[in-house]
């Protein structure tokens, strides 16, 4: 069975966009996948610092075999950086809803050009 990573925005969403997330894990599940769900992180608590959270979400990236992506993920810090740790060590990233393969140009794309912005 192949183990998914969700990643996708979370900061500035009702709820840590965690009806998303949770939405789309249950579906993934239904088509036979073992998810790695990050709004299941200290069950689904919301009150850690960033950096707990991240720590584990990047070991979960590790852990996967692919990673899928919610909408608006590129405008995500987190989502991005999870999608670059993906990306540098050759998992696939897939759309969420569909599977269908984000193409790797637009990964790098996403990553480099939202990172450019920041500086």
């Amino acid at each position: 069975m192949k183990t998914l990573y969700i990643s996708g925005p979370m900061t500035g969403y009702a709820g840590s966009n965690y009806a998303a997330f949770n939405e789309a894990a249950a579906r993934l599940r239904a088509k036979g996948f073992s998810v790695e769900n990050p709004a299941e992180n200290f069950n689904g608590e919301a009150h850690h610092p960033r950096e707990a959270y991240m720590k584990l979400d990047i070991a979960r990236v590790l852990r996967s075999d692919a990673v899928a992506v919610l909408p608006l993920w590129n405008f995500s810090k987190g989502a991005r950086l999870e999608v670059a740790v993906a990306c540098a060590i050759g998992l696939p990233i897939l759309y969420a809803e569909t599977l269908e393969p984000v193409p790797a140009w637009k990964c790098r794309l996403e990553v480099v050009e939202e990172d450019r912005d920041e500086d």
